[in-house]
């Protein structure tokens, strides 16, 4: 992939999408499947946002059928399947123990008996999976003494058992997203990163005719045309189209809640997801990844500018409450935090009382009704439901412009590098052709790049030390030269936190980040100045919030 910026002149396309987190990548990769000329732009790296601050679930959102959702379940589970086949290599189905109190009508045996046998009906083709063996069961009720056998830290007061049921799994989503922009290039699409959109363009009053555009990386300004601009700006969409109004109005109804998770060591039993509720009746998940824990989320209305955001401590403080509250004093310590991370979700709905009964919903604006035709601003939703939502929006376009497209194939092809039948059967078949890589590499690989894992395993036979291996899963110092030559990496940060997994358990120590940069470095003809201060700023990012 090539940073079309750089060398942009007069082409004109027709579709800008501004906002490379999933929903701009999700809408990219639609309009120019469907054979329009598209350009991409994000102000920072690819999932930088909002997308790389998930819970890693693909998942239907059971919760959301308490507030009678039911169209947003059936839309999300259905979507849920749409990934598992497009994504075979990054999507997995994976089981979830819900607990049970006899103390919380929610949490009841009957009221998830309810749910779980309402979510079984909407998820009616979860059997239809293109591999196998990622159908999805149906939902069962455990008893207390098996639920403690699956989950030793259960508190047994109270508990009156549990309910497994499946969902999905993403287990890098950061590169998910990144899956689907290589999939827009595929079909022609002009992607660029650390690409601010500045202004907008105007023909005539009321026409948005595109965007300027400022090249963080070169200082370059140049004006991208197009006929019509999307704005997919997650949290900060209310702002960008603030600016496309000149006189600063922002859309009131977007509200922005914050998320957070925190990565500590293994804390669950046997693999199962545990999904549990604070006793003020708020979700959240102990989820094994990596050897380790993810635990999360919260969900905290934010107020301030989405550019301020940063995790503190007392953010962290409050999840460890809410988890201890209900495993017991002391399960999770503030000491137990390897790495934690957080973002901002768009929320559309604003009669609610808090963030968390807000709807995970979406919203489509055609702002011709705002006196700024040609441009369309997309707001809400969730990870799960975004190419459905991005068929609508390319839908809009058409509907609008009038443009013959080519039909909607998103939904029935495999993304770029994820052209994977049976997954069991493609990492047996790599491990066979490299039995002198170790096993763990190739996993990690086969699991992570798909079919581009062999350009990696090319780059590492260029010399020695590309071989060496950089973290428990096996990840090499190859991935970080594939990252700068194919994937648009620019920065040590978006090496190590959303091309590969080097630093998303935490800081890897000094000595890592030193190689990782030094490969970085040849790549990009970064001076010895330049290779310390991405070394610095990376590791400033990793401490965690209030530790010395």
């Amino acid at each position: 992939m090539n940073r079309f910026i750089e060398t942009h002149s007069d082409e004109k396309f027709d579709v800008i999408v501004v906002g490379g987190g999933i929903t701009g990548a999700t809408v990219a990769y639609d309009a120019a499947s469907r054979g329009l000329r598209v350009a991409l732009l994000e102000k920072k790296d690819f999932s930088s946002a909002t997308s790389s601050a998930t819970s890693k679930l693909i998942h239907g959102g059971l919760r959301y059928l308490a507030n009678l959702e039911f169209s947003l379940v059936r839309e999300s589970l259905r979507e849920r399947k749409v990934l598992e086949d497009i994504a075979p290599n990054f999507v997995y189905p994976v089981p979830m123990l819900m607990t049970h109190y006899k103390l919380s009508f929610k949490q009841s045996k009957w009221a998830m008996k309810a749910g779980l046998t309402m979510y079984d009906i909407l998820s009616y083709d979860r059997g239809t999976t293109w591999d196998a063996s990622k159908k999805i069961p149906l939902h069962r009720t455990v008893s207390v003494n098996r639920a403690v056998e699956m989950q030793p830290s259960l508190k047994g007061q109270d508990l009156t058992g549990a309910s497994i049921f499946y969902d999905c799994m993403s287990i890098f989503p950061e590169r998910l997203t990144l899956a689907f922009v290589k999939s827009a290039v595929a079909f022609g699409a002009k992607v660029s990163n650390y690409a601010r959109v500045d202004g907008f363009i105007m023909d005539g009053a009321d026409r948005v005719a595109g965007v300027s555009v400022a090249d963080l990386l070169t200082g370059r300004q140049v004006e991208v045309r197009g006929n019509v601009t999307i704005n997919c700006g997650g949290p900060w969409a209310d702002i960008l189209l603030g600016v496309a109004k000149q006189g600063g109005v922002v859309n009131e109804t977007l509200r922005r809640s914050e998320g957070i998770h925190i990565i500590t060591e293994s804390k669950t039993n046997d693999g199962s997801v545990v999904a549990s509720m604070t006793p003020r009746g708020k979700h959240f998940f102990l989820i094994p990844w990596r050897g380790h824990t993810l635990i999360g989320t919260t969900d905290k209305e934010y107020v301030g500018s989405p550019d301020d955001y940063r995790v503190t401590k007392e953010s962290i403080l409050e999840l460890i409450g809410d988890v201890n509250s209900t495993f017991g004093e002391g399960f999770v310590k503030f000491g137990d935090v390897k790495h934690t991370y957080g973002g901002l979700r768009p929320l559309v709905e604003e009669q609610t009382e808090g963030t968390y009964e807000s709807s995970r919903k979406y919203e489509i604006f055609d702002n011709a009704s705002e006196g700024l035709n040609g441009l369309i601003t997309v707001e809400g939703g969730k990870y799960t439901t975004s190419r459905g939502l991005a068929q609508k929006v390319v839908d809009l376009v058409r509907d609008k412009t009038d443009t013959p497209m080519n039909l909607v194939i998103t939904d029935r092809r495999y993304l770029s590098g994820c052209e994977i039948r049976d997954m069991g059967a493609f990492l047996e078949g790599i491990r066979k052709k490299n039995p002198q890589v170790p096993g763990h590499t190739l996993e990690y690989l086969g699991r992570h790049y798909g079919t581009e894992y062999g350009k990696i395993l090319e780059i590492a036979r260029e010399a020695p030390g590309l071989q060496e291996t950089v973290s428990p899963d096996g990840e090499i110092l190859a991935e970080a030269a594939f990252a700068v030559r194919n994937e648009m990496a620019r920065t040590l940060g978006d090496i190590v936190f959303r091309r590969t997994g080097i630093a998303t358990l935490g800081n890897p120590g000094d000595a890592i980040l030193r190689k990782v940069a030094a490969v970085a470095a040849r790549e990009l003809g970064w001076d010895e100045a330049r290779m310390e201060r991405e070394v610095r700023e990376t590791a400033e990012g990793l401490k965690i919030p209030g530790r010395e």
